[in-house]
This record gives C-alpha cells, structure tokens and sequence, in this order.
C-alpha cells in the first residue's frame, strides 16, 4: 500500500511517500516559504526520485489541523485537488496525532503544541507505547491550564511542537512533574507520520472524497472574529475602511494587562 503524506499546518511544509509499511521518501523544509510554492515542487521531487507514477498511490494522507489557517488551506487544496484528478481518497489525520505518533513507542505522556498566540496553544495529550490512544482530544489552552491539567495527571510528560521555544521559560517554571523536550529530529509536524497514521486510519476504514474533506481549524480566523466583534459594535463600516475593531479576547486581554498594571502601581504606592 502507498500513502502519499502532505503535512503543511505550520511553517513546516513536508511531504512523504510510504510503501508497505517502510518510508520510502520524505522532504521537509522548516522556512519562511509560503506552502504554495513549496509543496507541489516537492511532490514532484520525491515522486521523480522513486520513479514512481502518482498513479499508483492508493490515498493521499493530509494533515487536517488545527494549525495555520492558510496553511492548512494550502493542504488540504492540494490534498483535494489531487484526489480529484487521481480519483483518490483522503484521509484526515489531525495535525496533533500525526505529530504523537511521530514518538511511537515512549511510556510518557505525549504533549503536541502548536503556539496559538496570546498565551494559547493548540494542543492535545496522547499515549503512543504500543497504539495511540487519544488522553485528551485537539483543543485551544492556556499555557497555565495545560501545565495545571499536566500536573494533575502525575506523569512524566514529553513536550513537542513550535509552541515548545515560545513558553519553555514558562513551562519549566510551571510543571511539578518529571517533563523533557523532544530532541530536533522529532519535534516538529513530519509528512512521514502523517502518511504513516493515514495508512492505520485508512485501514480501519477512515477515508473520505476530495470533495468530502475539511480542515479543522479549531477556532475561527482573526479576519472572521473580527468581522464578528464589528457586526457586534454596529462598526462593519468601519472595518471596512481598514479600521482594526480590535476582538473581544483582544479587549479581554487588553483588560486584564491594564488591571495588572494598576494592581503593580498600587503596590508600588504601598
């Protein structure tokens, strides 16, 4: 069986060709490139090296999110836009299992996150000894929540993701449990667990049509929170105009870090 892999749901942009359960070839780039100009360019690469015929892939494995919104897009068209032409199927594999699955065989508690901003990661909780068993589905945290969540658990945790170099400092302050990093070669999102989970899923029957597959974004876009914050305040016309609106979690935040500051300067005064 072959499994073509597209992983592209952060800056990392990767693709991989398994066959019959080995990695026959893999191309990642971790760069400031869009994924547009990357990923088609280095299908046809591994695809011209194995002197392979993409029609002989038996499905396209597509990392489905949660992630960049324009990556995953970038993806999950090209996923589409392939299968379409093959006559392929698709299978979603969530950017945050792909990324486990990538530590198979490890005791600890797996923890994926991608930086979200303002605090938040994506994230999800996994164990990969022997198959992988989903702890804690993808969803959207506070870096605090996760390490309260983590330390309430009692397990020595593995750490993996972009999310890791953002909020390190934080996290070694936070954790009360045994935790380590994951080295460089297995931090990041990689095409060849992609494609090798969509090879588990698809036998277990987890396909679907490239006119059936969508991303999963977890959470809305910037663009479309803020067009909601503006519809809320009566300010479209404003927006429209180029006008930031500013989102409620960016007025919550602005908020709490004015309270802050308060509380600090009437401690000073004390």
């Amino acid at each position: 069986m072959k499994i073509l892999g597209i992983e592209s749901s952060s800056m990392v942009a990767s693709v991989a060709l398994t066959a019959d359960g080995a990695t026959m070839a893999e191309y990642t780039v971790n760069f400031k490139k869009t994924h547009s100009q990357t990923l088609l360019p280095m299908i046809d690469e591994i695809i011209r090296m194995l002197e392979l015929d993409l029609e002989e892939v038996d499905a396209i494995a597509v990392s489905a999110g949660p992630g960049s919104f324009t990556g995953l897009r970038i993806g999950s068209a090209t996923a589409k836009g392939l299968g379409l032409v093959l006559d392929k199927p698709l299978i979603s594999v969530p950017t945050l299992d792909a990324m486990a699955y990538g530590l198979f065989g490890t005791s600890a508690l797996l923890c994926p996150m991608m930086d979200a901003r303002r605090s938040q990661v994506y994230t999800g909780l996994y164990r990969c000894e022997k198959q992988l068993e989903v702890v804690l589905p993808s969803c959207s945290l506070d870096v605090r929540e996760l390490a309260k969540e983590l330390n309430a658990r009692r397990e020595a945790v593995i750490f993996l993701g972009d999310g890791v170099p953002v909020y390190q400092t934080l996290l070694e302050e936070q954790m009360e449990v045994p935790f380590r990093f994951a080295p460089a070669h297995l931090n990041r999102q990689r095409a060849a667990a992609v494609a090798a989970l969509g090879e588990v899923y698809f036998m277990q029957g987890r396909v679907e049509t490239a006119m059936e597959h969508r991303p999963d974004y977890l959470k809305k876009a910037q663009a479309e929170r803020e067009l909601e914050e503006a519809r809320r305040q009566g300010k479209t016309k404003e927006l429209a105009a180029g006008h930031s609106v500013g989102t409620g979690e960016a007025h919550q935040k602005d908020n709490k870090d004015a309270e802050e500051k308060n509380g600090m300067a009437s401690k000073e005064e004390c």
